[in-house]
Protein backbone atom coordinates (compact mmCIF):
# COMPACT_ATOMS: atom_id res chain seq x y z
CA UNK A 1 0.00 0.00 0.00
CA UNK A 2 2.62 2.32 1.19
CA UNK A 3 4.10 2.39 -2.42
CA UNK A 4 1.37 3.39 -4.55
CA UNK A 5 0.87 7.44 -5.29
CA UNK A 6 -2.64 8.22 -5.65
CA UNK A 7 -4.29 11.35 -7.00
CA UNK A 8 -6.45 13.32 -4.24
CA UNK A 9 -7.43 16.50 -6.39
CA UNK A 10 -6.58 18.90 -9.64
CA UNK A 11 -7.28 21.92 -11.07
CA UNK A 12 -7.54 22.85 -15.04
CA UNK A 13 -7.64 25.56 -16.98
CA UNK A 14 -7.13 25.60 -20.64
CA UNK A 15 -9.67 26.97 -24.01
CA UNK A 16 -12.55 25.00 -23.31
CA UNK A 17 -12.98 25.76 -19.92
CA UNK A 18 -11.25 27.37 -17.15
CA UNK A 19 -12.66 24.26 -14.11
CA UNK A 20 -13.33 20.70 -14.47
CA UNK A 21 -16.66 20.72 -14.98
CA UNK A 22 -16.49 23.40 -17.48
CA UNK A 23 -13.85 21.24 -19.61
CA UNK A 24 -15.79 18.33 -19.20
CA UNK A 25 -18.65 19.64 -20.78
CA UNK A 26 -16.83 21.10 -23.90
CA UNK A 27 -15.32 17.53 -24.15
CA UNK A 28 -18.81 15.56 -24.15
CA UNK A 29 -20.16 18.40 -26.24
CA UNK A 30 -17.79 18.39 -28.60
CA UNK A 31 -16.65 22.16 -28.26
CA UNK A 32 -13.37 22.79 -29.50
CA UNK A 33 -11.65 26.18 -28.02
CA UNK A 34 -9.61 26.69 -31.22
CA UNK A 35 -10.34 30.32 -32.70
CA UNK A 36 -9.04 33.41 -33.94
CA UNK A 37 -6.05 35.52 -32.02
CA UNK A 38 -7.55 38.10 -30.02
CA UNK A 39 -4.79 38.70 -27.08
CA UNK A 40 -1.81 40.14 -28.61
CA UNK A 41 -0.97 41.94 -32.33
CA UNK A 42 0.78 40.11 -34.51
CA UNK A 43 0.87 39.77 -38.48
CA UNK A 44 -0.85 36.08 -38.01
CA UNK A 45 -3.72 37.73 -36.56
CA UNK A 46 -6.41 36.38 -39.45
CA UNK A 47 -4.36 33.92 -40.92
CA UNK A 48 -3.45 31.15 -37.97
CA UNK A 49 -5.41 30.07 -35.10
CA UNK A 50 -4.93 29.78 -31.39
CA UNK A 51 -6.00 28.03 -28.33
CA UNK A 52 -6.79 31.07 -26.26
CA UNK A 53 -7.93 30.98 -22.68
CA UNK A 54 -10.89 32.86 -22.06
CA UNK A 55 -9.97 35.14 -19.38
CA UNK A 56 -7.62 37.98 -19.81
CA UNK A 57 -4.83 38.77 -16.95
CA UNK A 58 -6.95 41.48 -15.19
CA UNK A 59 -9.77 38.96 -14.82
CA UNK A 60 -7.15 36.30 -13.23
CA UNK A 61 -5.88 38.59 -11.27
CA UNK A 62 -9.18 40.19 -9.83
CA UNK A 63 -10.31 36.58 -9.55
CA UNK A 64 -7.10 35.88 -7.14
CA UNK A 65 -7.65 38.99 -5.42
CA UNK A 66 -4.05 40.10 -6.50
CA UNK A 67 -5.36 43.23 -8.31
CA UNK A 68 -2.88 45.96 -8.86
CA UNK A 69 -0.18 43.30 -8.58
CA UNK A 70 0.28 43.22 -12.45
CA UNK A 71 3.98 43.83 -12.87
CA UNK A 72 4.29 40.56 -10.52
CA UNK A 73 2.70 38.39 -12.42
CA UNK A 74 3.08 36.62 -15.64
CA UNK A 75 0.14 35.27 -17.24
CA UNK A 76 2.37 31.99 -17.17
CA UNK A 77 1.79 32.20 -13.00
CA UNK A 78 -1.85 33.73 -13.51
CA UNK A 79 -2.65 30.38 -15.44
CA UNK A 80 -0.80 28.08 -13.01
CA UNK A 81 -2.50 30.02 -9.88
CA UNK A 82 -5.85 29.44 -11.54
CA UNK A 83 -5.11 25.77 -12.16
CA UNK A 84 -3.31 24.80 -8.70
CA UNK A 85 -5.56 26.23 -6.41
CA UNK A 86 -8.43 23.77 -7.48
CA UNK A 87 -6.36 20.73 -7.23
CA UNK A 88 -5.33 21.89 -3.34
CA UNK A 89 -9.08 23.21 -2.83
CA UNK A 90 -10.26 19.72 -4.62
CA UNK A 91 -7.85 18.01 -1.71
CA UNK A 92 -8.31 19.48 0.79
CA UNK A 93 -4.72 20.88 1.45
CA UNK A 94 -4.44 24.20 3.91
CA UNK A 95 -1.76 25.75 4.47
CA UNK A 96 0.61 25.05 7.83
CA UNK A 97 -0.75 21.35 7.58
CA UNK A 98 2.07 18.82 9.13
CA UNK A 99 2.37 16.98 5.87
CA UNK A 100 5.85 17.27 3.53
CA UNK A 101 4.35 19.19 0.50
CA UNK A 102 6.55 19.54 -2.66
CA UNK A 103 5.59 21.63 -5.32
CA UNK A 104 6.86 20.83 -8.90
CA UNK A 105 6.08 22.78 -11.88
CA UNK A 106 6.40 22.61 -15.77
CA UNK A 107 6.83 25.39 -18.07
CA UNK A 108 8.60 26.38 -21.68
CA UNK A 109 7.81 30.13 -22.33
CA UNK A 110 8.08 31.93 -18.51
CA UNK A 111 7.61 35.02 -18.53
CA UNK A 112 8.06 36.12 -22.29
CA UNK A 113 4.62 37.43 -22.46
CA UNK A 114 5.73 40.45 -20.35
CA UNK A 115 9.19 40.54 -21.80
CA UNK A 116 7.82 40.99 -25.38
CA UNK A 117 5.90 43.88 -24.38
CA UNK A 118 9.08 45.14 -22.89
CA UNK A 119 11.86 44.98 -25.78
CA UNK A 120 9.87 47.23 -28.79
CA UNK A 121 9.77 50.26 -26.35
CA UNK A 122 13.71 49.77 -24.64
CA UNK A 123 14.78 49.09 -28.62
CA UNK A 124 12.76 52.55 -29.08
CA UNK A 125 14.29 54.21 -26.15
CA UNK A 126 16.56 52.09 -23.67
CA UNK A 127 15.44 55.28 -21.15
CA UNK A 128 12.09 53.58 -21.20
CA UNK A 129 12.76 49.77 -20.61
CA UNK A 130 12.63 49.06 -17.10
CA UNK A 131 13.50 46.08 -15.34
CA UNK A 132 10.37 44.97 -14.04
CA UNK A 133 9.27 44.02 -18.22
CA UNK A 134 12.04 41.59 -17.65
CA UNK A 135 12.77 40.37 -14.08
CA UNK A 136 9.86 37.49 -14.65
CA UNK A 137 11.39 36.16 -17.59
CA UNK A 138 12.91 32.60 -16.00
CA UNK A 139 11.04 29.69 -16.01
CA UNK A 140 11.60 29.11 -12.43
CA UNK A 141 9.63 32.59 -11.31
CA UNK A 142 5.89 31.43 -11.96
CA UNK A 143 6.93 28.15 -9.65
CA UNK A 144 7.73 30.16 -7.39
CA UNK A 145 4.60 32.56 -7.59
CA UNK A 146 2.05 29.48 -7.73
CA UNK A 147 4.57 28.12 -4.41
CA UNK A 148 3.81 31.39 -2.84
CA UNK A 149 0.21 31.92 -3.39
CA UNK A 150 -0.17 28.14 -2.18
CA UNK A 151 2.06 28.78 0.52
CA UNK A 152 3.80 25.86 -0.43
CA UNK A 153 7.82 25.80 0.77
CA UNK A 154 9.30 22.25 1.56
CA UNK A 155 10.58 21.70 -1.75
CA UNK A 156 9.94 22.97 -4.80
CA UNK A 157 11.89 23.05 -8.31
CA UNK A 158 10.98 23.72 -12.12
CA UNK A 159 10.91 21.41 -15.16
CA UNK A 160 11.36 22.44 -18.47
CA UNK A 161 12.09 19.31 -21.16
CA UNK A 162 9.48 20.79 -23.88
CA UNK A 163 6.07 18.85 -24.63
CA UNK A 164 6.99 15.94 -22.09
CA UNK A 165 7.32 18.60 -19.31
CA UNK A 166 4.63 18.56 -16.56
CA UNK A 167 4.35 14.50 -17.49
CA UNK A 168 8.17 14.87 -16.06
CA UNK A 169 6.86 16.59 -12.85
CA UNK A 170 4.07 14.49 -12.20
CA UNK A 171 6.74 11.35 -12.66
CA UNK A 172 9.35 13.14 -10.20
CA UNK A 173 6.55 14.25 -7.81
CA UNK A 174 5.30 10.26 -7.46
CA UNK A 175 9.39 9.49 -7.12
CA UNK A 176 9.83 11.75 -4.22
CA UNK A 177 6.43 10.48 -2.72
CA UNK A 178 7.90 6.83 -3.30
CA UNK A 179 11.58 7.42 -1.96
CA UNK A 180 10.27 9.04 1.24
CA UNK A 181 11.24 12.50 0.60
CA UNK A 182 7.58 13.74 0.89
CA UNK A 183 4.16 12.97 1.50
CA UNK A 184 2.58 14.67 -1.01
CA UNK A 185 2.97 16.74 -4.34
CA UNK A 186 1.46 19.46 -5.90
CA UNK A 187 2.72 18.93 -9.91
CA UNK A 188 1.50 19.72 -13.06
CA UNK A 189 2.70 22.28 -15.68
CA UNK A 190 1.75 25.77 -16.84
CA UNK A 191 2.31 28.04 -20.49
CA UNK A 192 0.81 30.79 -21.85
CA UNK A 193 1.00 31.76 -25.69
CA UNK A 194 3.08 34.03 -26.76
CA UNK A 195 4.05 35.98 -30.02
CA UNK A 196 7.68 34.04 -29.39
CA UNK A 197 5.82 30.41 -29.50
CA UNK A 198 3.70 31.20 -32.19
CA UNK A 199 6.46 32.97 -34.72
CA UNK A 200 8.98 29.84 -33.72
CA UNK A 201 6.80 26.82 -34.46
CA UNK A 202 5.73 29.23 -37.82
CA UNK A 203 9.05 29.39 -38.83
CA UNK A 204 9.34 25.43 -38.15
CA UNK A 205 6.09 25.82 -40.80
CA UNK A 206 4.15 23.24 -38.62
CA UNK A 207 1.40 25.27 -37.70
CA UNK A 208 -2.16 24.58 -39.47
CA UNK A 209 -4.03 27.50 -40.89
CA UNK A 210 -7.15 25.61 -40.34
CA UNK A 211 -7.02 23.81 -36.85
CA UNK A 212 -5.05 20.88 -36.29
CA UNK A 213 -6.22 17.36 -37.19
CA UNK A 214 -4.39 14.72 -35.57
CA UNK A 215 -4.10 11.09 -36.76
CA UNK A 216 -5.87 12.72 -40.51
CA UNK A 217 -4.14 11.89 -43.54
CA UNK A 218 -4.50 15.32 -44.55
CA UNK A 219 -2.95 17.22 -41.14
CA UNK A 220 -0.96 20.26 -41.57
CA UNK A 221 0.51 20.78 -38.49
CA UNK A 222 -0.33 21.85 -34.80
CA UNK A 223 -2.15 24.46 -33.46
CA UNK A 224 -0.48 26.36 -30.18
CA UNK A 225 -2.55 26.55 -27.54
CA UNK A 226 -2.43 27.94 -23.58
CA UNK A 227 -3.08 26.28 -20.34
CA UNK A 228 -2.66 25.26 -17.11
CA UNK A 229 -2.86 21.86 -14.74
CA UNK A 230 -1.86 20.54 -11.10
CA UNK A 231 -2.92 17.22 -9.82
CA UNK A 232 -2.02 16.51 -5.95
CA UNK A 233 -0.09 13.24 -5.48
CA UNK A 234 -0.23 11.56 -2.08
CA UNK A 235 1.26 8.55 -0.60
CA UNK A 236 -2.06 5.60 -0.76
CA UNK A 237 -1.53 4.99 2.92
CA UNK A 238 -1.54 9.07 3.75
CA UNK A 239 -4.63 9.59 1.92
CA UNK A 240 -6.78 6.63 3.55
CA UNK A 241 -5.58 7.33 7.37
CA UNK A 242 -7.16 10.99 6.38
CA UNK A 243 -9.65 9.66 4.89
CA UNK A 244 -9.61 11.39 1.42
CA UNK A 245 -11.66 11.01 -1.37
CA UNK A 246 -9.37 9.33 -3.87
CA UNK A 247 -9.89 10.68 -7.34
CA UNK A 248 -7.71 7.91 -9.00
CA UNK A 249 -4.05 5.98 -9.33
CA UNK A 250 -1.43 6.64 -11.15
CA UNK A 251 -0.25 3.26 -11.83
CA UNK A 252 2.62 3.71 -13.90
CA UNK A 253 5.08 5.47 -15.67
CA UNK A 254 7.57 6.08 -18.06
CA UNK A 255 10.74 8.24 -20.03
CA UNK A 256 12.81 7.47 -22.98
CA UNK A 257 15.20 9.82 -25.27
CA UNK A 258 15.01 9.00 -28.99
CA UNK A 259 18.53 11.34 -29.47
CA UNK A 260 17.26 11.62 -32.94
CA UNK A 261 16.76 14.93 -33.38
CA UNK A 262 16.21 18.78 -32.37
CA UNK A 263 12.81 18.81 -32.81
CA UNK A 264 11.51 15.70 -34.54
CA UNK A 265 10.38 12.18 -33.61
CA UNK A 266 12.12 9.33 -34.22
CA UNK A 267 10.70 7.78 -37.82
CA UNK A 268 10.32 4.21 -36.36
CA UNK A 269 8.60 5.67 -32.63
CA UNK A 270 11.86 3.55 -30.97
CA UNK A 271 11.42 6.40 -27.84
CA UNK A 272 7.36 6.76 -27.84
CA UNK A 273 7.09 2.97 -27.71
CA UNK A 274 9.51 2.56 -25.10
CA UNK A 275 8.34 5.04 -22.72
CA UNK A 276 4.73 3.43 -23.08
CA UNK A 277 5.82 0.05 -22.24
CA UNK A 278 7.78 1.10 -19.41
CA UNK A 279 4.50 2.96 -17.89
CA UNK A 280 2.55 -0.40 -18.66
CA UNK A 281 5.21 -2.57 -17.39
CA UNK A 282 5.86 -0.53 -14.07
CA UNK A 283 1.52 -0.55 -13.55
CA UNK A 284 0.96 -3.94 -13.74
CA UNK A 285 -1.28 -3.66 -16.02
CA UNK A 286 -2.07 -6.47 -18.96
CA UNK A 287 -2.03 -4.20 -22.23
CA UNK A 288 -5.01 -5.68 -23.17
CA UNK A 289 -6.84 -4.25 -20.55
CA UNK A 290 -5.89 -0.35 -21.38
CA UNK A 291 -9.15 1.11 -22.09
CA UNK A 292 -8.32 4.01 -23.86
CA UNK A 293 -5.05 6.00 -25.11
CA UNK A 294 -4.86 10.24 -24.94
CA UNK A 295 -2.51 10.15 -27.74
CA UNK A 296 0.32 13.34 -27.83
CA UNK A 297 -1.66 13.38 -31.17
CA UNK A 298 0.01 17.09 -32.29
CA UNK A 299 -1.33 17.03 -35.88
CA UNK A 300 2.06 17.22 -37.66
CA UNK A 301 2.91 14.95 -40.16
CA UNK A 302 5.98 13.77 -38.11
CA UNK A 303 4.38 13.43 -34.94
CA UNK A 304 1.76 11.10 -35.88
CA UNK A 305 3.07 9.12 -37.84
CA UNK A 306 5.63 8.22 -35.49
CA UNK A 307 3.26 8.22 -32.45
CA UNK A 308 1.25 5.45 -34.84
CA UNK A 309 3.72 2.78 -35.47
CA UNK A 310 5.10 2.91 -32.23
CA UNK A 311 1.28 1.95 -30.44
CA UNK A 312 0.95 -0.30 -33.37
CA UNK A 313 4.02 -2.19 -33.03
CA UNK A 314 3.25 -1.92 -29.09
CA UNK A 315 0.28 -3.25 -28.92
CA UNK A 316 -0.22 -5.18 -32.55
CA UNK A 317 -3.94 -6.03 -32.85
CA UNK A 318 -5.23 -5.39 -29.97
CA UNK A 319 -4.37 -1.07 -30.31
CA UNK A 320 -7.11 -0.08 -27.32
CA UNK A 321 -9.18 2.84 -28.31
CA UNK A 322 -7.21 5.81 -28.75
CA UNK A 323 -7.59 10.18 -29.52
CA UNK A 324 -6.06 13.40 -29.21
CA UNK A 325 -7.50 15.95 -27.51
CA UNK A 326 -5.38 18.23 -28.84
CA UNK A 327 -7.96 19.44 -31.25
CA UNK A 328 -10.18 20.47 -28.00
CA UNK A 329 -7.14 22.39 -25.94
CA UNK A 330 -4.33 23.34 -28.53
CA UNK A 331 -1.08 21.96 -27.72
CA UNK A 332 -0.01 23.50 -24.51
CA UNK A 333 3.51 22.89 -24.92
CA UNK A 334 4.78 22.36 -21.18
CA UNK A 335 1.15 22.10 -19.75
CA UNK A 336 0.54 19.48 -21.88
CA UNK A 337 0.54 16.50 -20.12
CA UNK A 338 -0.82 17.90 -17.06
CA UNK A 339 -3.80 18.83 -19.14
CA UNK A 340 -4.27 15.52 -20.46
CA UNK A 341 -3.90 14.01 -17.33
CA UNK A 342 -6.76 15.44 -15.94
CA UNK A 343 -8.57 14.81 -19.15
CA UNK A 344 -7.36 11.08 -18.22
CA UNK A 345 -8.91 11.27 -15.07
CA UNK A 346 -12.09 12.64 -16.52
CA UNK A 347 -12.38 9.97 -18.82
CA UNK A 348 -12.12 7.52 -15.91
CA UNK A 349 -14.63 9.20 -13.57
CA UNK A 350 -17.29 9.72 -16.23
CA UNK A 351 -16.82 6.41 -17.80
CA UNK A 352 -16.51 7.79 -21.54
CA UNK A 353 -14.34 8.60 -24.55
CA UNK A 354 -13.58 11.69 -25.79
CA UNK A 355 -13.49 12.19 -30.12
CA UNK A 356 -10.20 12.89 -31.79
CA UNK A 357 -12.46 15.76 -33.24
CA UNK A 358 -11.42 17.25 -37.34
CA UNK A 359 -10.38 13.59 -38.24
CA UNK A 360 -11.77 12.62 -41.06
CA UNK A 361 -9.04 10.97 -43.59
CA UNK A 362 -7.33 7.58 -42.35
CA UNK A 363 -3.74 7.86 -42.56
CA UNK A 364 -2.28 5.31 -44.98
CA UNK A 365 0.23 4.34 -43.37
CA UNK A 366 -1.46 3.20 -40.41
CA UNK A 367 -4.24 0.10 -39.92
CA UNK A 368 -5.46 2.10 -36.59
CA UNK A 369 -8.30 4.95 -36.62
CA UNK A 370 -8.97 7.41 -33.48
CA UNK A 371 -11.92 7.27 -32.34
CA UNK A 372 -14.16 10.03 -34.08
CA UNK A 373 -17.02 10.08 -31.82
CA UNK A 374 -17.75 10.23 -27.98
CA UNK A 375 -18.14 6.63 -26.32
CA UNK A 376 -20.40 6.75 -23.07
CA UNK A 377 -20.51 3.71 -20.84
CA UNK A 378 -16.89 2.33 -21.96
CA UNK A 379 -15.97 0.60 -19.09
CA UNK A 380 -13.44 3.06 -18.60
CA UNK A 381 -10.66 1.20 -15.97
CA UNK A 382 -7.05 2.47 -16.83
CA UNK A 383 -6.02 5.46 -19.30
CA UNK A 384 -2.68 5.47 -20.89
CA UNK A 385 -1.53 9.57 -21.64
CA UNK A 386 1.40 10.29 -23.57
CA UNK A 387 3.61 13.66 -24.08
CA UNK A 388 6.10 13.70 -26.73
CA UNK A 389 8.84 16.63 -26.54
CA UNK A 390 11.35 18.09 -28.19
CA UNK A 391 14.87 16.32 -28.24
CA UNK A 392 13.41 13.15 -28.12
CA UNK A 393 12.08 12.98 -24.97
CA UNK A 394 9.00 11.33 -24.62
CA UNK A 395 7.04 10.21 -21.38
CA UNK A 396 3.74 8.15 -20.82
CA UNK A 397 1.44 8.46 -17.83
CA UNK A 398 -0.68 5.73 -16.59
CA UNK A 399 -3.97 6.47 -14.60
CA UNK A 400 -6.00 3.57 -13.28
CA UNK A 401 -9.48 3.62 -11.19
CA UNK A 402 -8.85 3.78 -8.09
CA UNK A 403 -9.59 0.22 -5.98
CA UNK A 404 -8.25 -0.59 -2.76
CA UNK A 405 -5.82 -3.34 -2.26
Amino acid sequence: MGNRVVITGYGIISSIGINAAEVLQSLTEGISGIGGITRFKTIHKGKLPLAEVKKSDEELLELFGLTGKKKNYTRTSLLGIAAASQAVLMAGIKPGQKHRTGFISANTVGGMDRTEDFYPLFLENPSKGKLSGVINHDCGDSTDKIAGFLEIDDFITTISTACSSSANAIMLGAEMIKAGMLDRVVAGGTDAVTRFTLNGFNTLMILDKEGCRPFDENRAGLTIGEGSAFLVLEAEETALKEGKTIAGLLSGYGNANDAYHQTASSPDGIGAGLAMAKAIEMSGVVPGNISYINAHGTGTQNNDLSEGIAIQRLFGDNVPPFSSTKPYTGHTLGAAAAIEAVISLLSISHNCIFPNLRWITPMKELFIRPVACLQRDAGVEHVLSNSFGFGGNNSSLLFSKYKPL
